[in-house]
C-alpha cells in the first residue's frame, strides 16, 4: 500500500476505536441514569463527572493515554465499568501492536528495491575458460550496497519417473559456484553469474535444438541485507 493509504488506515482505525469506546462509556452512563443524576451530590455515578458524550470521550482519552485520573474517574459502584475498563486496555494494546507493527514494516521496506536490482534480459550459453557455460548478469543500481548477497538458481520443469509417475513441477538446483564460493556476491558492479554445463548439470543431455523446444523455467533467487535498513 502507498503511504497515503497507510496513514488513512492508521488514522481511521484509531478514530473508529476511540469513538466506539467513548460510546460504550456513554451507554453505561445512560443505562445507569448517570446523565440525569450527574449533578446530584448524594448519587454515586459509574464515572464521576461524565454527563454527556464529550465528557465520556475525554474520560476515555485520559484512560487510554494513561494521563491519570483527576476530575473524571471510575468509581467502585460500577462492575460493568470495571469490565469495560479491562476490555479497553486489551483492545488498546491489540490496536497499538497491530498499527505500530504495520507502520514499522512499511518504514523498514526498501523503496523500489526490486526496480534497482537488474537482471539481463537474456541468458547465453557459450564457451568460457574452456567449458560450456550458461551465463547471465545481475547488477545493483542503488548507491547503498547489499551485504551478504547470495544467489541461487533453480530449474523448474515437468518430468516422468522410470516408474511412470508424472512430476508437474520438478525442482533442480543449478550450481552457480557453491563449492568455490562464487555464489557469494559483492555487488559493487554488475556481475556475470555462471553455471558450468558438465555431467552434473541438468542441461548436460540437452542439445541446442531441444533447448529451444523443451518446456522449463529458470528461477533466480537473490538474497541479501540492505546496508541502509538492514
Amino acid at each position: 500500500l502507498k503511504w497515503r493509504w497507510n496513514l488513512f488506515i492508521f488514522i481511521l482505525t484509531y478514530t473508529v476505536a476511540w469513538l466506539f469506546m467513548a460510546s460504550m462509556w456513554w451507554v453505561i452512563a445512560y443505562m445507569r441514569g448517570d446523565l440525569n443524576k450527574a449533578h446530584d451530590d448524594s448519587y454515586t455515578p459509574c464515572v464521576a463527572n461524565v454527563y454527556n458524550f464529550p465528557s465520556a470521550f475525554l474520560f476515555f482519552i485520559e484512560t487510554e493515554a494513561t494521563i491519570g485520573y483527576g476530575y473524571r474517574y471510575i468509581t467502585d459502584k460500577c462492575p460493568e465499568g470495571i469490565i469495560l475498563f479491562l476490555f479497553q486496555s486489551i483492545l488498546g494494546s491489540i490496536v497499538d501492536a497491530f498499527l505500530i507493527g504495520c507502520m514499522f514494516i512499511k518504514m523498514s521496506q526498501p523503496k523500489k528495491r526490486a526496480e534497482t536490482l537488474m537482471f539481463s534480459e537474456h541468458a547465453a550459453i557459450s564457451m568460457r575458460d574452456g567449458k560450456l557455460t550458461l551465463m547471465f548478469r545481475v547488477g545493483n543500481l542503488r548507491n547503498s550496497h547489499m551485504v551478504s548477497a547470495q544467489i541461487r538458481c533453480k530449474l523448474l520443469k515437468s518430468r516422468q519417473t522410470p516408474e511412470g509417475e508424472f512430476l508437474p513441477l520438478d525442482q533442480l538446483e543449478l550450481d552457480v559456484g557453491f563449492s568455490t564460493g562464487a555464489d557469494q556476491l559483492f555487488l559493487v558492479s554488475p556481475l556475470t553469474i555462471c553455471h558450468v554445463i558438465d555431467s552434473k548439470s541438468p542441461f548436460y543431455d540437452l542439445s541446442q535444438r531441444s533447448i529451444h523446444t523443451e518446456q522449463f523455467e529458470i528461477v533466480v533467487i537473490l538474497e541479501g541485507i540492505v546496508e541502509t535498513t538492514g
